[in-house]
């Protein structure tokens, strides 16, 4: 089982069990207010009138709606923000990776790109782990990107591709956020499959 795999498995775990906890809450909550508007509605039966009888029963339908669309968001929020945490920790992870990995995966996006001719630029801490042999790798991928050896600071990992005044931000913030609905629907049919 790889990292990513670990990773997702223990999401999935804590979020079945903050689902389930959330779910508990929501369920006391729901009880708690059919309990008081029961009670309402029960001294408003006892008066006798017909119309007040009606208006308990809606009160009671109320009620139960509110604390139906309570749960539902306490849920939907608990996805949410799992959802959101499982993402900041695929960045971390993709920043994490060991040199060797890490531009594996760099190819692989260089790869996406339609035309990967032009000027490569990293950030300081990339360009002193990029391997030697990194240009001729690109070559062997036919990349046909030579390497900047000015730093570019302002990206978090992976790269910006520049050819003219045509710039391919690919550093893994940008490629998460291009693609941010996609793993968003893939996280959450992993995590929430039941």
């Amino acid at each position: 089982m790889s990292n990513a795999d670990k990773i997702l498995s223990v999401i999935k775990q804590e979020s079945e069990d903050r689902i389930k906890e959330m779910n508990e809450q929501a369920d006391k909550v729901y009880l708690e207010i059919t309990g008081e508007a029961e009670k309402k509605a029960q001294e408003i039966r006892r008066q006798g009138e017909h119309k007040v009888h009606l208006q308990a029963e809606n009160l009671l339908k109320s009620f139960q709606s509110k604390a139906e669309l309570e749960k539902r968001n306490a849920i939907l929020k608990t996805k949410r923000n799992e959802i959101e945490k499982t993402i900041v920790m695929l960045h971390e992870h993709m920043l994490s990776l060991d040199t060797k990995a890490y531009f594996r995966l760099v190819i692989q996006l260089a790869k996406t790109l339609e035309d990967t001719e032009g000027t490569m630029y990293f950030n300081s801490a990339d360009l002193k782990r990029l391997p030697r042999s990194f240009e001729n790798i690109l070559t062997d991928q036919s990349i046909k990107s030579k390497i900047s050896g000015t730093p570019d600071d302002s990206i978090d990992g992976g790269f910006i591709l520049k050819n003219g005044d045509v710039e391919e931000n690919m550093s893994f913030s940008a490629v998460i956020a291009a693609n941010r609905e996609k793993l968003e629907d893939i996280i959450g049919s992993e995590l929430f499959k039941n």
